[in-house]
């Protein structure tokens, strides 16, 4: 039978493991800074070392066609395709063009969902970056009547 003091020790010990995130996989804590801070999608490929995209049907991007607030503007990024490695999300005329990058596995159904913030109407991409470094990607335009990043 543990005492209160054992279950305190072991409480802190794991609330430690769980602040420092010892607990999740390296590639759950990987992320590219300079792909965060890139101000374009060519430039934002480059940081992650993907090729030049090329238009699939296999990528698709919804969201809305007009958002009346661009502080939440709600969208999906999927692909039944086998070998992603990652999902992005860009918008092209942000401060910083990516909104995330989602890392996938042959375990993980590449099908997500998010909120971004778009400055104005803009071409918003669905980039998926394969194992071998081809990138393919769906585009929609998102107009915005009430801009997001203090616009």
């Amino acid at each position: 039978m543990k005492n209160r003091r054992q279950i305190l020790q072991q409480s802190a010990a794991l609330a430690g493991l769980a602040a420092t995130g010892a607990w999740l996989p390296a590639s759950a804590l990987a992320y590219t800074k300079e792909a965060f801070e890139a101000k374009s999608v060519a430039d934002a490929l480059k940081a992650i070392g993907a090729g030049t995209p090329t238009e699939s049907k296999e990528v698709t991007i919804t969201g809305p066609d007009i958002a009346e607030n661009g502080a939440v503007v709600p969208l999906s990024v999927a692909t039944s395709l086998a070998g992603v490695k990652q999902l992005m999300l860009l918008v092209e005329k942000n401060p910083n063009a990516v909104v995330a990058i989602f890392n996938t596995s042959e375990f993980v159904e590449a099908n997500f969902t998010t909120r971004a913030k778009l400055g104005q109407s803009s071409d918003v991409f669905a980039i998926a970056v394969m194992n071998d470094g081809k990138a393919l990607f769906a585009k929609k335009e998102v107009k915005v009547t009430l801009g997001g990043c203090g616009g």
